[in-house]
């Protein structure tokens, strides 16, 4: 399986109280990303991911007024970075359900489609939020607030073999039987709903440096909680009848799950794995052409600027005619 591109410590700096929209999220790999989508100045984009609005802004720079940008952001703290435009159409919901917000919008088809699937700086940097392991908040997690499950939720309430499972998996954390073992023991006598409640039950534990073994864990909550490669992939599944031919998907990992995904559906255009019967050929139709023969990673540059960047990859796919 190999290492799970993880959010370090690093990642988890403070971050000044009052930001701007440049603040709330840093776009990784801005140029590269609107390189790869080749916008047609007259098209219809949709970034999945509007969070900042960075990746957007640089979009609607290369439209023109004839153009159109839809965007997607379940957090709804996003939606204090939309731009003054016309041409930017706004839609408060996962982008799991691409397919039938752009046909509530009325489009069918469109030229691009983008999304950088890393947490905004912003969602980090709200204490009450509970992402990150630096406050003291209710162990919450939810991307979107209207939902039920939080982290204290999957704590409190799943099998000590659903917990080593998504610990193992999401967080690559070392001892993670050990981990659900213990959650399952102290939370018949210890709340868990808070952060620093969580952890202090957990210190005796913690295999090396707390802050990276916490940040592992409260990664694979965070996945959980919001469903994060679900959602992955019913949107990748929707892109090649959403792309015009010749329109171009771009997406942005940080981790390994997430870019496995990636790269096996640009490849073939599906997450089954190929049958290795070998009198069955019946290899799926795939309409992507891949443009990024290996992903695109941050400049040294970009990394020294920006630490989130460190694990980001970009992959960039075509759709194609076929004949």
């Amino acid at each position: 399986m190999g290492k799970h591109n993880k959010i370090s410590a690093d990642n988890l700096s403070t971050r000044p109280v009052n930001e701007s929209a440049a603040e709330y999220h840093i776009p990784v790999l801005l140029t590269e990303t609107v390189e790869g989508l080749h916008i047609n100045p007259d098209g219809v984009y949709v970034d999945c991911t509007f969070g900042g609005g960075g990746h957007s802004k640089a979009i609607l720079a290369q439209l023109s007024e004839k153009g159109k940008l839809i965007v997607f952001d379940q957090d709804e703290d996003a939606r204090k970075n939309l731009p003054d435009d016309e041409r930017v159409v706004f839609v408060p919901h996962n982008f799991r359900h691409l397919k039938r917000f752009l046909r509530l919008h009325h489009f069918t088809a469109v030229d691009g489609i983008m999304a950088d699937l890393g947490v905004s700086s912003h969602q980090f940097d709200e204490a009450e939020r509970g992402f990150s392991i630096r406050f003291d908040a209710a162990l919450d997690m939810r991307m979107d607030q209207r939902q039920a499950l939080t982290a204290f939720d999957v704590v409190n309430t799943y099998t000590e073999q659903q917990l080593h499972k998504l610990f193992e998996q999401y967080g690559e954390v070392t001892n993670a039987k050990t981990l659900a073992k213990t959650i399952v023991r102290v939370r018949s006598s210890t709340s868990l709903k808070t952060i620093e409640s969580f952890k202090n039950a957990l210190r005796e534990i913690v295999k090396g440096n707390p802050n990276k073994y916490f940040a592992q864990v409260f990664q694979a909550l965070r996945i959980e909680v919001n469903d994060e490669l679900g959602a992955l992939k019913e949107m990748l599944e929707q892109v090649p009848t959403l792309l015009k031919p010749g329109g171009r998907v771009a997406i942005i990992t940080f981790h390994s799950l997430e870019d496995r995904l990636v790269k096996n559906f640009f490849r073939r255009g599906t997450f089954d794995e190929p049958d290795t019967n070998p009198f069955i050929n019946d290899e799926p139709v795939n309409v992507l052409k891949i443009i990024t023969k290996k992903p695109v990673v941050a400049s040294d540059k970009e990394m020294k600027q920006n630490s989130r960047s460190r694990s980001a990859k970009l992959r960039v796919a075509e759709k194609v005619m076929l004949v």
